[in-house]
């Protein structure tokens, strides 16, 4: 699975963290961040990203969108302004049925 839960929460994530968390690199972190209003980072004195647990999920929804869906950027920044609610409900009723499946596939290993 290409994204990593982090054990512990944070405040801010730097860019190198979330690229991590994705595992991409660190120019399509920032090349979503243009793309997609519903990303906005927090810049120190350096210019450095921050990215807040907000952040993070977003970006966990637009992987979806793009990467597990298959959708154009494009497509994808307009189902999240026509309907973010539902596109999230989505999102997590897929989630939650992964979870399902891979309980109920560790499960079934362990009766073999």
């Amino acid at each position: 699975m290409p994204y990593k839960e982090p054990k512990i929460e944070k405040l801010y994530y730097p860019i190198g963290e979330v690229a991590e968390m994705f595992n991409v690199k660190t120019s399509l972190i920032r090349y979503w961040e243009k793309e997609f209003d519903i990303i906005k980072p927090h810049k120190n004195k350096k210019g450095n990203r921050l990215f807040t647990p907000e952040d993070i999920k977003n970006f966990h929804l637009i992987y979806h969108l793009v990467k597990e869906r298959g959708l154009t950027l494009k497509g994808a920044a307009k189902k999240l302004k026509e309907n973010k609610e539902d596109t999230v409900q989505n999102f997590e009723v897929v989630e939650k049925l992964k979870t399902i499946k891979q309980s109920l596939l560790e499960i079934k290993e362990g009766l073999d």
